[in-house]
């Protein structure tokens, strides 16, 4: 979620609570606009967790809520939905003050370590990026920037290459739309997308006069304006956004809510799993998933799966489950005095999309978004009553697929992506964006203190499929303690190259007359630390690159899906953990290759299939 998502609010502590954004009597309005107005009621959160249940999914973020939500539709299975987070909040609805969110209760708050033989993340605090992920009912649906993006056809296209048979595109094309209710016309009656599903997506309904500006300069550049959702993926387009009335439609207002009745689900908040426990019942004396162990109230408990327990607790939860409860990388557990049940590659093969942070252009007329242009009582106002206004804006409000000179062109496979932001780090004044990315004063105050009363934009250019590969393992056997995270970006010259041909398409976009209309022009206060090289230049670039590194929190493939020939392969194309009966893991860990766009759709997707794939084993499908 590109920084450019907190350019209004104020600073968040540790509660959540977000005091000075809109005036106190705002968010009283809020709070009521939430819970009177709103027909879904808040889900449940269960006092007592039964001894067993048919199934036990933890993780209630973009895939568990899905799971639990499809599971439970069979009448005659019991549910156990266990999270570590609590509910949403009033501000987490609002779609503009998303990077409030980060660094507050709902967020797991991982950072990545120092880098080693590859550079990054210089300009930020200790040479740690930081890596938001949802601590909370949603999951990191709830702190995302609510892009929806399916990623390309050739990506699901290669993992059924691969070997991972039924994840071609033409197979997961249906996942995607049975979830989505599209609220724009002109999409909907197309054949890529649907209505009456649980999750709603449309555009946001406010959006500066930049927005237009960066599709049209997009079509002065030779690219189609289009539905990058559609037919064809390289092109520009207005965001299309998981919202709802104006609002956040995180997985758990979608799937959560709407059954939140049902009897035969439960759901346990501030439920922190420990382990999977497992024993020698299996086939042949193979190990199998009984029960999860988990801390809740202080005390730990454990609770029987009759079926099947499922790992959905995200790329960086569930290899980290995976490792506590032994099955892993038998040198890296048994490091650490942990029984080897199963020696599979759990933690490798981590990958996200990174680009090029802050890359900022200045215009001359006051259209852009700043905090002080919109903390206002009638901009609150407008969106508590009349569900529309700049508190509707993602923050992102362009998204664009092009080629560098890298690209096969002969096909629809672009490799990098844009997100387009009517704002940058100064938008805020200083205050929480600077704070969520981490990024040390020197670099602030050089760069982007000069541009506090300036009006600003920026561009995002992100690598979609980076051929880099990091690794999340354990730092002790204690699951109170994080994992390590070690991205490893830019270990290719290939991914620093593709990147930087991605940010002189950016700066070329911004000279289009569509945004010379406005003054643009791009911010030359060079990256401190990059001085020796000529600005604009390959090498400057690339050190700018290894400053202000940007991820954009999209980690995946940490618990790889292939074929019986793949040796890195966790799990079967099914899903199952290797060698281990009745477990499996639905979430973005399963990807073998991260898709080309934005992963929560996706991901949405992987629950949808997972779920189907666990009725039709059980042969209730």
């Amino acid at each position: 979620m590109p920084p450019v998502t907190t350019a209004l609010g104020a600073f968040a502590g540790s509660s959540g609570l977000i005091w000075g954004v809109i005036p106190l009597f705002a968010i009283g309005l809020a709070y009521f606009r939430y819970n009177t107005i709103d027909p879904e009621s808040r889900p449940i959160d269960v006092r007592e967790v039964l001894p067993e249940y048919d199934f036990i999914i933890v993780g209630a973020g973009s895939a568990g809520a899905v799971v639990a939500n499809r599971l439970s539709e069979i009448p005659s299975w019991s549910v156990l939905l266990l999270e570590a987070g609590g509910d949403e909040t009033e501000i987490s609805d609002i779609p503009s003050l998303a990077g409030y969110l980060q660094l507050s209760d709902l967020d797991w708050k991982y950072q990545t370590s120092p880098p080693t033989d590859s550079q990054y993340c210089l300009a930020m605090l200790g040479d740690r990026c930081n890596w938001p992920r949802g601590k909370v009912l949603g999951g990191s649906s709830v702190l995302n920037a609510m892009i929806y993006i399916r990623g390309n056809r050739h990506d699901y296209d290669h993992w059924a290459e691969l070997g991972n048979e039924g994840w071609s595109y033409d197979e997961v094309l249906p996942y995607f739309m049975k979830s989505e209710d599209n609220r724009n016309p002109y999409l909907a009656k197309t054949p890529y997308h649907s209505t009456g599903g649980y999750l709603t997506v449309q555009e946001s309904p406010w959006r500066t006069p930049l927005a237009l500006a960066f599709v049209q300069g997009g079509t002065e550049l030779g690219y189609e304006n289009r539905d990058c959702n559609g037919e064809f993926q390289t092109g520009f387009m207005i965001a299309q956004g998981t919202i709802r009335r104006g609002s956040r439609c995180s997985t758990a207002k979608a799937f959560l809510r709407p059954v939140r009745l049902r009897r035969n689900l439960h759901i346990a908040m501030h439920t922190q799993a420990m382990k999977v426990l497992l024993d020698s019942t299996g086939k042949d004396g193979r190990p199998r998933a009984r029960a999860v162990q988990f801390m809740r109230n202080g005390k730990s408990q454990i609770v029987r799966a009759r079926r099947e327990v499922v790992l959905s607790a995200g790329a960086i939860g569930s290899p980290q489950l995976l490792m506590l409860s032994g099955i892993g990388p038998r040198d890296h557990l048994q490091e650490l005095n942990i029984p080897v049940i199963q020696d599979l590659k759990v933690g490798h093969n981590l990958q996200d999309h990174v680009g090029l942070g802050g890359l900022t252009f200045t215009v001359d007329e006051p259209i852009t978004f700043k905090k002080s242009r919109y903390q206002t009582v009638p901009v609150a106002l407008e969106y508590i009553l009349n569900e529309r206004g700049p508190l509707t804006s993602l923050g992102v409000e362009g998204v664009a697929f092009v080629n560098t000179k890298y690209a096969n062109k002969s096909i629809d496979w672009p490799d990098i992506q844009f997100h387009f932001a009517p704002s940058s780090i100064n938008s805020d004044g200083g205050e929480q964006i600077r704070r969520i990315v981490g990024l040390r004063d020197r670099v602030y105050n050089t760069m982007y203190k000069p541009l506090v009363k300036a009006e600003t934009w920026m561009i995002l250019p992100l690598l979609l499929r980076p051929r880099s590969r990091g690794w999340v393992r354990l730092k002790s056997a204690n699951f109170l303690h994080y994992p390590e995270i070690i991205p490893n970006y830019f270990a290719y010259p290939e991914d620093v190259a593709t990147l930087v041909e991605g940010i002189k398409i950016g700066v070329n976009l911004s000279t289009t007359p569509a945004f010379r209309k406005f003054g643009s022009r791009l911010h030359t206060i060079p990256m401190p630390g990059c001085g020796s090289h000529t600005f604009k230049s390959d090498e400057y670039w690339e050190c700018a690159l290894r400053h202000f590194t940007f991820t954009i929190y999209h980690p995946s493939g940490t618990c790889k899906m292939g074929p019986d020939s793949d040796p890195d392969a966790v799990l079967d194309p099914r899903l199952r953990v290797r060698g281990i009966e009745a477990l499996r893991v639905i979430d973005a860990s399963i990807m073998p290759t991260i898709m080309s766009g934005n992963p929560n759709a996706p991901t949405i997707m992987i629950g949808e299939k997972g779920a189907d794939m666990i009725k039709e084993d059980w042969r209730v499908l």
